[in-house]
């Protein structure tokens, strides 16, 4: 899995993705390298709210300390399992974390829940 050294959640919409999009090109012109991020853009701050409930916030902040198990995170968290997952489910849609499978010796198989990036930053403009 990659992981980058930072993620970046915004609402610039449009704007802001062609802004990143003409640095990006000015620095290959220069021959400068460009480190690897993940940005998550939105159109407007109610769309990113949407994603980024309390909860959700707080998921985020416990998976990425180290890689662990849906059912540790909702023991952690002190929710339901399967709001656990719907949560990590919408996260994972939007590329923040990352999932996969691992044998639980004598159990099957358990979900585990890796971070897309060491750290997150929120920046929402109103």
């Amino acid at each position: 899995m990659t992981k980058f050294s930072k993620g970046v959640l915004t609402n610039d919409g449009a704007k802001g993705f062609f802004a990143r999009a003409r640095e990006h090109a000015r620095k290959l012109d220069r021959g400068e390298p460009i480190a690897p991020e993940l940005v998550v853009s939105f159109e407007n701050a109610d769309d990113m709210l949407r994603l980024l409930s309390a909860e959700r916030v707080r998921l985020l902040a416990v998976a990425k300390k180290r890689p662990v198990s849906v059912s540790e995170l909702a023991i952690g968290l002190k929710r339901d399992t399967r709001a656990v997952s719907r949560d990590i489910d919408r996260l994972e849609s939007f590329g923040l974390l990352q999932t996969r499978y691992e044998v639980n010796p004598g159990h099957g198989r358990r979900r585990i829940v890796e971070p897309q990036a060491t750290r997150y930053r929120l920046v929402a403009n109103i």
